[in-house]
């Protein structure tokens, strides 16, 4: 935790200003929300806008909140600018996922941060795996514990498709925090090698099920 970096202030105050601005104007809000049908019709920038609109004010605090907490792990070790490469690629690899398994629903939309935060989640867990987290704030897990049974439990999501949570924008989103951290500190692999496979068993797990047709039966 600790003070706020002036890129997290930034990335917080940009998400508050814009989900606001769509909780109070609908029309703002359904033109750049994550619509399928509307980005097949064109409208590739929600792929984009969409992680900074939120559906209330929990969901924004609860999203920012868990940027707070991890973000100065991912800045005090890279620094800013990859951390914003981190943001924004988890971002946009969240919604092309999601894209990808929606692309034949017209219905499916979304919006949320939560794609971006969970990159920032897993390069946290993967520059310091070592720590713990708080599971409801309150029970310590080890951070690659949470990352492995975190992703497995969005596969399930995934193939169930029965609640409203938008588990392939997360799943992408850690995803590209993953391969990110990896492409940004490669020192990863030598120093904390157990953590990049044992969070990349997800990962494959995911590839081998789609490939097989088993998340769209």
């Amino acid at each position: 935790m600790g003070e706020l970096s002036l890129v997290t202030l930034v990335i917080i105050a940009a998400n508050a200003l814009i989900s606001f601005k769509g909780f109070s104007d609908e029309t703002f809000f359904n033109k750049y929300k994550f619509s399928t049908s509307d980005i097949q019709r064109g409208s590739k920038f929600q792929i984009f806008t969409s992680g900074f609109l939120h559906v209330d004010t929990s969901h924004l605090f609860v999203n920012m909140l868990t940027l707070y907490f991890f973000a100065n792990v991912v800045i005090w070790q890279l620094g800013s600018v990859a951390f914003l490469i981190i943001y924004l690629g988890s971002l946009l690899l969240g919604n092309l996922l999601s894209y990808y398994f929606h692309k034949n629903d017209p219905y499916y939309t979304a919006v949320g941060a939560s794609g971006a935060v969970m990159g920032i989640l897993y390069s946290a867990i993967l520059l310091q795996p070592d720590m713990t987290l708080g599971l409801f704030f309150i029970i310590p897990v080890p951070a690659y514990i949470f990352g492995i049974g975190y992703l497995l439990y969005t596969i399930y999501g995934m193939k169930r498709r029965t609640d409203n949570i938008g588990h392939d924008a997360h799943f992408g989103g850690a995803t590209g925090g993953y391969i990110l951290t990896m492409i940004l500190a490669p020192w990863v692999l030598e120093s904390h090698l157990l953590m990049v496979i044992l969070l990349a068993v997800p990962i494959i797990i995911l590839f081998f099920l789609q490939r097989t047709g088993y998340l769209s039966k």
